[in-house]
Order: structure tokens, then C-alpha cells, then sequence
């Protein structure tokens, strides 16, 4: 476009220079000439969450166990043993773990993961990730 006109897209709202828009040779108009060239943010800015606490954990933990469908939630509690207590296999104790890896959005090693057998374990293991001590 030449000076005072600008490309207008299909929308008839102005285009960024090089964006391939046809200008069609109108004048622009004048507040859109006093307009910055800013470019949009890539990202929103939110508030942080507020902090984690051991109570937090517990409760998002005990919260995703009651929503798996082969745990009984009256005989669920923190120290509930996922095979003994509960009749869970290995395969299950896989699923849940990846059910909390979803939920804290971290990944809990192979390793590690074989060693949590009930609720409070993966509390204490979370908390541990994150830092948590109240």
C-alpha cells in the first residue's frame, strides 16, 4: 500500500504489512494511521495457584482412588494397601499411578512407582516432589 493506505483483509479489518492482502487502494483512515503496530501476546498471564499442602495432596489423592471403579470407597483410607487391603493387581497399582501422574501433572518413575502401595505413600512422595512439608 501506498502512504496513508493500508491492506484490508476479507473481514475489512487491516492486515500487517506482508501478510499477502490485497490493498485496495483506499485511504486510511485516520485513527487507524495513529494505531502502534503491537503484536498480540503469544500467552495469557494468570494468577498463580495457591500453594499445595499435605491436607491438598491427600485430598486429590483419596479423591482420584474413589473415582477408580475397582476400589471400594468404604474401605478406602490413607493407609489402605492396594493389594491386601483392597484386592488390586499390578496391573491396577500401574493405573493408578498414571491416574496421579495426570492429576499432579508430573511423571513418577518406574522405579519409584513400584514402591507405592498405598494412598499415604504417594502423598509422602508427592509432597516430597513439590517441595511440601505442611
Amino acid at each position: 500500500p501506498g502512504v496513508g493506505e493500508v491492506s484490508l483483509g476479507s473481514s475489512g479489518l487491516p492486515c500487517p504489512p506482508g501478510t499477502g492482502e490485497v490493498s485496495w487502494g483506499r485511504p486510511a483512515p485516520p485513527a487507524l494511521l495513529r494505531l502502534p503496530r503491537v503484536a498480540a501476546p503469544l500467552c495469557r498471564s494468570f494468577s498463580e495457584l495457591p500453594p499445595l499442602t499435605l491436607a491438598d495432596i491427600k485430598d486429590r489423592v483419596l479423591y482420584v482412588l474413589k473415582l477408580y471403579d475397582k476400589i471400594d470407597p468404604e474401605k478406602l483410607t490413607a493407609e489402605s494397601h492396594f493389594m491386601k487391603d483392597l484386592g488390586l493387581d499390578s496391573l491396577d497399582q500401574v493405573e493408578i499411578i498414571m491416574a496421579m501422574e495426570d492429576e499432579f501433572g508430573f511423571e513418577i518413575p518406574d522405579g519409584d512407582a513400584e514402591k507405592l502401595m498405598r494412598p499415604q505413600e504417594i502423598v509422602d512422595y508427592i509432597a516430597d516432589k513439590k517441595d511440601i512439608y505442611k
